[in-house]
């Protein structure tokens, strides 16, 4: 139990949120055999590796351990509480919650247990303001000219839901209209405190464009400046929710066609992103006035085998792509990269142009690799002074370098490239293939160390020993076989359990199985509906999978039972004379005759 919602809700959420339709909507997942499997978002994942079972409505990864149902799913992958998962997942399903008096008032003053939920209603309640500034015939009309003076149609304004932020302070006091306390906009990053201890409002006098997860969940803002401030374009600050290194622009509206057509574009802006969908191009995605990074390369692989990087022709573009290219090398993407030719952004180009040639220049896209060669020779042709040859030589080898880690370059490919640069900077091919292997190495400890930082799971003890062994067998086949339990429960208690863990598990399910809950198809989903902690819901799934693969579970509920009743009548029996702890004299004596045949756990 949460302690804020009844079992039966919870239980209400769950079926109503199926866990393929949850986990498709944060990575892709393919179909095999009767389950489903995908790329692992909780750590770095290069084979698929995480399995999604419709029936029993549970997710398990085999590398690292993660699993659990769809509750769980949500906690890891959005860094939530329990109950903020059930919130979330009840938000998606349409479900109103109603918790207990003590969870509202514990929750009254606002600022002291803020959670992204509460965030994202205050974001929704924001775009819906923005919108209505946006359609006054007097507030709105300068934001209606530029839109309209962008080609961007009605049907855009509505799918992308732009808004307009007015007046300053013009937010902050309708939001005091609606009692909705300060600190919560703050946290949503939508009011900012001033020197004087006061608050102002974050945007003032911009087109608004709400930035979203892959849910549709509004998690931050864009604002574009509409009276020419400094800042042509600001984003929300970085909170709860949003952190624009880890975000991007459309993956809502684009990540199906994505995983469909197999390639992201990754753009720059938000009307070039905007532009490519109205034109029907709708695997576009855009990245957050920041270069693509680390985080973006990790979610686009989830549901991209290819992205297309696509900027302005402009030096500034040509750069932010170059910087782009090594972040998905490294994240084993195939990579192409695309200018927009005349100096136009990808917006008037599509305008000018139209989706045809759009697309033409997404599919004439040049290889990372050979991109960077061309860059390396057009600076030898150029006479380039020998500081700047230098530059490109060090980024050519970088990036190949890269390539070479992430396995995106043959042997053969990596004979040719070294050949081709001895003989135009005149060094030794073996000096250049040395070279090579010292900055494939420092590639692969960098990225050795982001494989151990986003480690999500953490390992559980389940004990060592013949009788930590008996305890996990009887969990193994009760979960798979709960009809078996009748005959153990006179033999059975939760508290023959001595592993932490294990006892934690074996007291909700032996409250379920009293409880009547014999059906397998329904045990396991509801038992992970009263478990809140991620590490017990792996442990669930695993003790699952193992019992299931074992089968035999009659004989080997028998043999657990007869280890664990003959293990505490032989306590009875030990002397307790000259040994300090019989209990233990007599688990070690067990274990020596279990390791000296495996079939004695039946007999001990």
């Amino acid at each position: 139990m949460t302690g804020m919602f009844d079992n039966t809700i919870v239980v209400q959420v769950q079926q109503a949120n199926d866990i393929v339709d949850v986990i498709s909507e944060h990575m892709t997942l393919t179909k095999k055999g009767r389950e489903m499997v995908g790329l692992c978002p909780f750590h770095e994942d290069h084979r698929p590796s995480l399995y999604v079972n419709p029936v029993k409505q549970i997710f398990k990864c085999f590398a690292c351990s993660a699993g659990g149902d769809v509750f769980k799913f949500i906690q890891m992958r959005e860094s939530l509480t329990f109950p903020q998962a059930i919130e979330r997942l009840a938000q998606r399903a349409g479900i109103v919650l109603k918790t207990s008096r003590a969870a509202r008032s514990k929750s009254a003053d606002g600022a002291a247990d803020i959670d992204p939920n509460r965030l994202a209603k205050v974001n929704a309640w924001a775009v819906k303001h923005f919108q209505e500034n946006l359609s006054d015939p007097e507030k709105g009309k300068s934001a209606r000219d530029y839109i309209a003076e962008r080609k961007i149609n009605s049907d855009s304004v509505k799918k992308w839901q732009l808004g307009l932020a007015v007046s300053q302070n013009e937010l902050i006091k309708a939001a005091m209209a609606k009692k909705i306390p300060t600190q919560l906009l703050t946290a949503a990053g939508l009011v900012v405190s001033r020197r004087d201890g006061g608050f102002e409002d974050k945007f003032v006098n911009r087109l608004m464009f709400p930035i979203s997860d892959v849910t549709g969940r509004i998690i931050g803002f864009g604002g574009r400046t509409l009276d020419g401030a400094d800042a042509k374009y600001i984003n929300s600050p970085t909170t709860v929710l949003f952190d624009k290194s880890n975000s991007l622009y459309g993956l809502d509206q684009a990540h199906r066609h994505i995983a469909t057509s197999e390639t992201a574009v990754v753009v720059e802006g938000y009307t070039d992103c905007m532009m490519a969908h109205q034109f029907g191009c709708a695997n576009v995605v855009a990245t957050l006035g920041t270069s693509l990074t680390v985080g973006h390369g990790r979610i686009l692989r989830r549901y991209a085998k290819k992205v297309v990087l696509l900027f302005d022709s402009d030096i500034a573009g040509i750069a932010a792509g170059n910087r782009a290219l090594e972040v998905c090398l490294s994240q084993h993407i195939d990579i192409k990269l695309a200018s927009v030719p005349e100096g136009k952004d990808p917006c008037d180009y599509l305008l000018v142009a139209g989706r045809d040639k759009f697309e033409q220049l997404i599919d004439g896209a040049v290889d990372v690799l050979k991109f960077k060669w061309n860059r390396l020779i057009d600076n030898f042709d150029a006479d380039g002074t020998l500081i700047d040859n230098k530059a490109a030589i060090e980024e050519f080898m970088q990036t190949v370098a890269t390539a070479i880690y992430s396995g995106n370059l043959s042997a053969v490919d990596k004979g040719l490239i070294i050949n081709r640069l001895s003989r135009i900077i005149g060094m030794e091919s073996a000096e250049i293939n040395a070279e090579l292997a010292k900055r494939t190495a420092r590639v692969a400890k960098t990225a050795s160390y982001h494989h151990i930082e986003n480690q999500k799971v953490s390992s559980f003890d389940l004990g060592s020993g013949f009788y930590a062994a008996a305890q996990q067998e009887i969990l193994e086949v009760l979960l798979n076989e709960p009809g078996l339990f009748e005959q153990a429960k006179q033999k059975i208690t939760h508290g023959i359990f001595d592993v932490p863990i294990l006892r934690q598990i074996a007291t909700v399910l032996f409250e379920m199985l009293n409880a009547g809950h014999l059906q397998a198809d329904t045990l396991i989903s509801g038992l992970l509906a009263k478990v809140e902690s991620v590490e017990m819901s792996s442990c669930i799934v695993k003790l699952a999978q193992a019992g299931e693969e074992k089968d035999n579970f009659n004989a080997r509920l028998t043999g657990a039972l007869n280890a664990i009743e003959r293990y505490h009548a032989r306590i009875k029996q030990v002397p307790n004379k000259g040994i300090n702890d019989p209990e233990k004299f007599l688990h070690d004596a067990c274990e020596a005759a279990v390791r000296q045949n495996p079939h004695n756990l039946g007999m001990v």
